[in-house]
C-alpha cells in the first residue's frame, strides 16, 4: 500500500485487478481511473471493459471506444485488436486492417488470424499480410528468453503464485 499511497500507477493498476477479482467493481472502476490518469495503458484498457459490460459504472459504448483508442495510442495490442473488431463489424475493414496490423507487429496472435482472413478475402495484399507476418515473428521472438520460459513453465505449474 505505500506505492499506492506514493500515487504510483503500476501499484494503482494492481490493487485495482485485485478489486475486479474479488468483483468489487466500483472500487477497481476508482483504481483504474487513477492508474489511468496516472499514464497506465492497462488502466485504460481495464476502464474500457468495465465501460463495456457495465461493471462498476453505467455501459457507455462512447466512453468505451475512448478508452480503447487511449490504450492503443499508448501500445497495447488488445485495444488496437478491439477497435479493428469494432471499425469491421461498421463495415470499415481498411481501418479495421491498419489497426490489425499495427496489433500484430506488436506479436498479436489473433490479429494476425484476423488478417490472414482478411487475405483470404482479398482485403489485404499478398505484400502487406508477409509485412505483417514477419514483424509479428520478430515481436515473438524479441519476447522470447530463457528467463521468460522458465517463468512460464513455473506459471503453468502453478508455482508462482502460492
Amino acid at each position: 500500500m505505500e506505492r499506492v499511497g506514493a500515487n504510483d500507477p503500476v501499484a494503482m493498476l494492481k490493487v485495482g485487478i485485485s478489486y475486479f477479482n474479488d468483483r468489487d467493481y466500483e472500487s477497481a472502476f476508482a483504481y483504474f481511473t487513477t492508474a489511468a490518469e496516472l499514464g497506465d495503458v492497462m488502466a485504460h484498457y481495464n476502464l474500457s471493459i468495465l465501460y463495456k459490460k457495465g461493471k462498476g459504472v453505467e455501459k457507455d459504448k462512447e466512453m468505451e471506444l475512448f478508452l480503447l483508442e487511449e490504450a492503443a495510442i499508448g501500445g497495447h495490442p488488445d485495444a488496437r485488436y478491439n477497435i479493428g473488431l469494432y471499425e469491421e463489424i461498421n463495415g470499415r475493414t481498411d481501418r479495421a486492417v491498419k489497426h490489425w496490423i499495427i496489433a500484430a507487429n506488436l506479436g498479436h496472435d489473433e490479429s494476425l488470424i484476423e488478417l490472414k482472413e482478411c487475405y483470404a478475402n482479398g482485403d489485404v495484399s499478398k505484400d502487406d499480410f508477409a509485412a505483417a507476418l514477419r514483424s509479428h515473428q520478430a515481436a515473438v521472438d524479441a519476447t522470447k528468453s530463457p528467463q521468460r520460459e522458465e517463468a512460464a513453465e513455473a506459471d503453468a505449474a502453478g508455482e508462482l503464485w502460492k
